[in-house]
């Protein structure tokens, strides 16, 4: 954890440097950086994917529940409207911002390998990696669930509201129906393999066997009965009980039944941790640890503040070529080092050394050439090429109470409707398939993301908060997206922060997600210009592909908040005066 105190000494000894790297006439007006973060009054907000659950969590705070109480109705809408993205059977990161005493905490409800789970689980007979759709939708794919453990542990150290008054909008919206979504709609209609998982066609199908369409009414009363359930019994009513038991039999059961137990469900524990904190211009980033990939994140940011980025904008081909040969710096440190850090050594310190940094850099030329390799930080471990794929499903909130405080929160079933498998009328997650398939090389050198028994698997998953140099909350930001997490985010940062726009605006920049040998992106969003610009540099971007990105943020400048929500998906981002309270 980090405190106030110690962010504005810390920043103070960095502002010098930090706004030398910004152009002579950077304005705070257009720019970004603020001259101060502290709201005019005190407002709740929520900036979230679907707007039911935005309502959800505005309900909670107007009647005085706190950033960790609103945290808990949201997410409990999420696994209902959502539940291609997250759910109560996935994990999750959050970064808590505490509002009275500057406090910068983790929680990480990431989920673990059961105690049965094995290297070899995903290669097949002949020792080759699974077919990976096969993979996806196999009892071996879900891990123990880890996001309700870790919202109980928040709003027990946070929370203003009783728990059991938390689920009333998601029991109500489960039992009523809601209205399915164009993007929901879209999903459905989608070529992937979860689709043609049992559970999947009978909780969508029509009596025909057609999925549902945008525009009809879809009720999930099992869902609700679960809920009743979690409000009165705490998470013993996933984690021990009956519900527990059809998690065990579900991954248990074929094709590729897995090894989850009782007891791998009953043991789960959430850990709260330090926040990774470093500066980009005038702010302190926070960001969790290893096994989330934000030392990535951390990297991308100090390797653009030592190129001109902030003198370009978003018209610039230079400034999209800055960003993705830094981009695929980054990536290729991060795919290679980053792991769980309670099983392997993580060099965090090392991959954000200012020499190192430096020195990675200025690998960055005129025109993008091969794939970069990861280099050797200080603190290095032998490592194996990572192997890992990540599926594109994951969701992204804010949530800031009137005290104050906030919740920067990232979660996740892992890829389209987890595994497909459904218990209680919310979704698994398959998340071992985080895991890197195969977790050696023919010389016997491990990945730092090997599968192995309670371990975290890696994510991509970075959920962020800005401090000022006061030590004031300035904002916060995360997004979707598997491994492209961090090319979102990093994009929505330098928009908002170094090209000075509306954090909406910033969040609509078309993507550029560039790592190894691919360059790809929303090519038709980018003017033909800046197509050919980049051409001339090396890169020829190419369509992308996956979920999108589900960037939402929060920017407090000049005292005024400034909350976006990602255009790609159907969230909002509402703030409201605090309700004054007797």
């Amino acid at each position: 954890m980090a405190r106030l105190g110690t962010f504005a000494a810390l920043i103070g000894a960095l502002f010098t440097t930090a706004c030398a790297t910004l152009p002579a006439d950077a304005s705070l007006a257009t720019r970004g950086p603020v001259t101060t973060s502290a709201l005019a009054e005190p407002q709740i907000f929520v900036s979230a994917a679907n707007p039911l659950a935005v309502e959800a969590g505005m309900a909670v705070l107007r009647r005085g529940g706190s950033a960790a109480d609103a945290a808990v109705a949201v997410q409990a809408m999420l696994s209902l409207v959502e539940p291609q993205s997250s759910g109560v059977g996935g994990g999750a990161f959050m970064t808590w911002f505490d509002g009275e005493t500057g406090e910068v905490a983790i929680y990480d409800g990431r989920e673990t390998a059961p105690a049965g789970a094995t290297a070899d689980m995903f290669l097949d007979d002949n020792g080759r990696p699974l077919d990976f759709s096969a993979a996806v939708t196999s009892g071996r794919a879900t891990g123990v669930p880890g996001a309700v453990r870790m919202l109980a542990m928040v709003q027990g150290e946070h929370g203003e509201l009783s728990w059991d008054g938390l689920f009333a909008d998601a029991i109500r919206t489960a039992e009523d129906g809601f209205t399915v979504s164009p993007r929901l709609g879209r999903f459905l209609g989608g070529g992937f393999p979860q689709l043609q998982a049992p559970d999947v066609r009978a909780y969508f199908a029509e009596a025909d066997g057609t999925l549902l369409d945008p525009g009809d009414t879809l009720r999930n009363p099992a869902y609700a009965a679960f809920l009743r359930r979690l409000a009165t019994q705490g998470t013993d009513a996933l984690y021990r009980g009956e519900t527990a038991q059809r998690i065990v039999a579900r991954t248990q059961a074929g094709p590729l039944g897995g090894t989850m137990t009782l007891a791998d469900l009953a043991g789960y524990q959430p850990l709260k941790r330090d926040a990774v904190c470093g500066s980009y211009r005038v702010y302190m980033v926070c960001v969790p640890p290893p096994p989330s990939s934000g030392v990535g994140l951390l990297q991308l940011l100090a390797l653009l503040e030592r190129t001109d980025i902030a003198e370009r904008g978003p018209q610039d081909p230079q400034g999209w070529f800055l960003f993705a040969e830094a981009s695929r710096l980054m990536y290729a440190d991060r795919d290679l080092y980053v792991g769980d850090s309670a099983f392997v050594d993580v060099p965090v310190a090392g991959l954000l050394d200012p020499a190192y940094v430096a020195s990675r850099a200025r690998l960055i030329g005129e025109r993008a050439g091969p794939a970069p390799v990861a280099g050797t930080p200080p603190g290095a471990p032998a490592r194996a090429a990572d192997r890992t794929r990540e599926p594109a499903g994951t969701t992204h909130f804010v949530v800031g109470d009137a005290q104050g405080n906030v919740v920067s929160m990232t979660t996740t079933v892992e890829s389209i409707f987890g595994s497909g498998r459904m218990v209680d009328g919310f979704f698994l997650n398959n998340q071992m398939t985080d895991f890197a398939f195969a977790p050696l090389l023919p010389d016997g050198t491990a990945a730092a993301n090997a599968v192995t028994p309670g371990r975290r698997p890696r994510s991509s998953m970075t959920p962020l908060v800005l401090v000022d140099g006061q030590g004031r909350f300035a904002g916060a930001m995360g997004s979707a997206g598997g491994n492209s997490i961090l090319a979102y985010v990093g994009k929505s940062l330098v928009a908002a922060i170094d090209w000075g726009l509306p954090a909406q605006d910033a969040l609509a920049l078309p993507n550029l997600v560039a790592r190894g040998n691919a360059f790809q992106g929303e090519v038709t969003k980018f003017t033909p210009e800046l197509l050919a610009g980049l051409a001339a540099r090396g890169i020829d971007l190419k369509p992308g592909q996956g979920e999108d990105s589900g960037v939402h943020a929060v920017m407090i400048r000049n005292g005024v908040f400034d909350g976006g929500y990602d255009p790609r998906r159907e969230g909002r981002a509402v703030a409201e005066t605090a309700p004054r309270q007797p």
